[in-house]
C-alpha cells in the first residue's frame, strides 16, 4: 500500500508514509480516514514521511491537488521528511495550498522533526 497511516498522540498527530509511486486510487481510503480524523480533533500536525516515495501519475497528482485546496486549513504544522533534493522542492512548493507551517527534514532528523511538530 502506498499510503500508509499511524494516528499518535490520541489522533492528533497524523504519521503519513508514502512509497512508490501514487495513483488516483491510493486516495480513495486515504482522503476519508484524513478528513475523520479532522472531524474528531480539528487541525492536525502532520509527519509526512517520503521515504522511498517516487512520486505521483496525473491522476494521483490531481487528487492531491484536490486535496490540498479542500483541506488547506485542515492542517497546522507539516514536517516533511526527505531523501532526495526534488522531495525538499515539493515542501517549497506546497506553501502557498496550506495554511499550515511546513519544514523539510533530511530522512536522519526524524527526531528534530518530532520535536519540531511537538512545540507550541
Amino acid at each position: 500500500m502506498p499510503i500508509k497511516l499511524n494516528e499518535e498522540n490520541n489522533g492528533k498527530l497524523l504519521i503519513i508514509y508514502v512509497s512508490g509511486k501514487l495513483v488516483k486510487d491510493d486516495y480513495a481510503d486515504f482522503v476519508p480516514a484524513f478528513e475523520r480524523l479532522v472531524l474528531q480533533h480539528g487541525k492536525l500536525r502532520v509527519l509526512f514521511d517520503m521515504t522511498d516515495f517516487h512520486g505521483w501519475s496525473a491522476g494521483a497528482a490531481w487528487e492531491d491537488t484536490k486535496f490540498a485546496l479542500h483541506h488547506f486549513a485542515d492542517i497546522e504544522k507539516i514536517a516533511m521528511i526527505g531523501e532526495r533534493r526534488w522531495q525538499h522542492g515539493i515542501a517549497t512548493f506546497c506553501k502557498p495550498f496550506t495554511k499550515a507551517m511546513v519544514r523539510y527534514f533530511d530522512q536522519n532528523d526524524v527526531t528534530e522533526a518530532r520535536r519540531w511538530l511537538d512545540e507550541g
